[in-house]
Formats: C-alpha cells, structure tokens, sequence
C-alpha cells in the first residue's frame, strides 16, 4: 500500500493590510468564495505589515495606502528592499487616475481603488501571483489616453512622490505636525515640503491647494 502524504496546500497566499477592520473582513469575504487563493494573514498598521512578512511567506500582499504608523507609500519601500519578489496590490479610495500610475512607478504591481474591489479584487490578485501587472480598465485607459502628450498634464504631476504624499494629506485636511509625526520627520521638513509644493503649483495657501484638488479628484 502506496504512502500518501498530506497534500500540498497550492492557493495563492494573501495578506491583507488595512486600518480598518471591517474592511479587512469584506476583503476576506470576497476571497474566501473562491477556491485558488486564502487570506493567511491579516495587518492593521504599517510596522505590523513588516512583522507579519518577517514571519510568514506570502505570495501577494494587497495594502491600503493610509494605515497608522507607516503609510503605503513608506511600507511600499520597505517591503520592496527586503521583499524585492512579493507583488503588492495597491488598494484605496484615492483616485487611480492621479495616485495609481505613481504607486506602480514605485514598484507597486498593481494599483485598485475600493469601490472596484468587488468585482475586480479577485482578478487582480490572481494575475499578480502569476507575475503579471494589474490596473484597473478605467486607468488603463487613461494611460493610454496621456501617452505621447505631455503638453496639457496637471501641474501637480511635478511633485516628487514625497511632495505629492504630504500634499494629499495637506488637502485631507491634516496638520503639518501630524503629518510630521505620520511620516516620522521634523515639522521643520515637512514645512519646507509644503513650500516646495505651493512654489511648484504657484500657489500662496492650503485653501489654494485644496480648491486645486477638489478640481482635480485628488481629495477624498
């Protein structure tokens, strides 16, 4: 009689990085009616995203932009200096047209806003696990739409990545020194950010910069 070992357990492996609880259980929801993929893990800030990669190996990473401690965009870094081959999937309810393109210049594999989670999560995932990129056919779109013209594209898209971070958070409607203490650098520096901001968008007051978003679809 022929020994049989246990088998291989063959789904793709996620971990789920939101601040937000009850998103992080509608995510599991969605993932849990197929067959091809499981939620191993789960992470409500930044620092416990690290921990958790330390600890357990992961075939996609899907994150939340803004988590307490560490945002996306730090822990994005991260992960890529210590886990150069783990795909992350960018999920938020910022606007993929003005944040995706940016998140997947920073080595993101793929960028989804929240209200497409339903429908498209589940692809997303599985095209990320088999090595490939995903944005959305609504940014694809838009890519393709800008290609060849650079005359005409907003002025914000001048921003340095670090400069664009703290001007969506400036137009949310938080303090420099909780931007400060979110970012974990000086007040001092994050000033000194915000005037290069509105140098860059020739502009003289937050009021300003928040009219400018609004217009554009870079608020909430």
């Amino acid at each position: 009689m022929k020994n049989v070992g246990k088998q291989k357990d063959t789904r793709i492996r996620v971990l789920i990085a939101d601040d937000h609880a009850v998103v992080r259980q509608g995510l599991k929801q969605i993932i849990s009616n197929t067959s091809d993929m499981v939620v191993v893990e789960e992470a409500g800030t930044g620092i416990e995203v690290l921990e958790k990669l330390k600890t357990c190996a992961m075939d996609v990473l899907v994150m939340d932009i803004e988590m307490p401690d560490k945002t996306g965009w730090d822990v994005l870094q991260d992960v890529k200096q210590m886990f150069p081959h783990l795909p992350v999937l960018i999920l938020s309810i910022y606007s993929e047209e003005q944040f995706g393109i940016r998140f997947i210049n920073a080595g993101a594999s793929g960028y989804l806003s929240k209200t497409s989670a339903p429908d498209q999560l589940v692809e997303g995932i599985r095209r990320l696990a088999a090595g490939g990129k995903f944005v959305s056919p609504n940014l694809t779109e838009q890519l393709i739409f800008n290609m060849g013209k650079p005359q005409g594209r907003p002025v914000h898209e001048a921003l340095s990545n670090r400069e664009f971070q703290i001007f969506s958070m400036i137009v949310s409607g938080k303090a420099l020194k909780d931007i400060a203490e979110i970012l974990s650098i000086s007040t001092t520096t994050v000033s000194t950010h915000r005037g290069r901001i509105l140098e860059k968008l020739n502009m003289k007051t937050n009021s300003e910069l928040i009219r400018y978003a609004t217009r554009e679809g870079i608020c909430k």
